[in-house]
């Protein structure tokens, strides 16, 4: 039996790493992070770090130290693309630590969303550039982009 499919692409079989059983794809995505160990809605301790690579369901990230497994960890991730071209956004992933040695941590997901940060708080600082034809007279309309911020 062959270990391609009908369409010539690599079947399930090639595509995992030998000893490898996870069951979703990993991404090497290397981004600025900042991570919150929590316990019970208390911030037990902060630090910064990057991340290593990325998949549906954890994150594989240096904290700069080696971090207790079993506690709730949340990450924020700097993300390298601007909403609207315009404000710079953070993925926060929430989730625990599920395997850390040495400089390595992962974490298993269980939450994630994007937020944005950095941005003016005064609409007329971003909106013209990123939109010509608008005027500082019809800025107050803009209550959409006041929430995002």
């Amino acid at each position: 039996m062959s270990s391609t499919t009908l369409w010539g692409g690599p079947s399930k079989e090639e595509q995992t790493i030998a000893g490898d059983r996870r069951g979703d794809r990993r991404y090497e995505i290397r981004l600025e992070a900042r991570w919150k160990l929590v316990r019970r809605r208390k911030v037990l301790e902060t630090g910064s770090g990057r991340t290593l690579d990325f998949s549906s369901g954890g994150v594989l990230f240096e904290p700069g130290r080696q971090l207790p497994v079993g506690l709730n960890v949340e990450l924020s991730i700097s993300w390298p693309v601007l909403l609207h071209n315009v404000a710079p956004l953070q993925l926060v992933v929430y989730g625990r630590i599920v395997r850390s040695n040495g400089s390595r941590t992962a974490m298993r997901m269980a939450q994630h969303e994007f937020r944005t940060v950095g941005a003016s708080a005064d609409p007329r600082n971003v909106l013209p550039a990123a939109h010509p034809h608008m005027t500082y007279a019809n800025l107050g309309s803009m209550t959409a982009f006041e929430k995002i911020q």
